[in-house]
């Protein structure tokens, strides 16, 4: 029960707003264009571009 080698690392809901940013930092994330398509983040939050609520389960099938 190991974690797969070919998965992409899925951005946290809210930035934890740590000095030094964590790899799954949604700030960090969109900085660098890991971010998946049709999101993005406002006021520290990540949230979809179409309005919509974010959910884990949705985000697992945009990554």
């Amino acid at each position: 029960m190991g974690k797969s080698k070919g998965k992409k690392k899925l951005p946290k809901l809210k930035c934890c707003e740590s000095k030094s940013k964590c790899s799954r930092c949604p700030l960090r994330m969109l900085k660098e264009g890991t971010l998946p398509d049709g999101y993005t983040v406002k006021h520290r939050h990540l949230v979809r571009t179409d309005g919509k609520k974010v959910s884990k389960k949705k985000l697992q099938k945009a990554a």
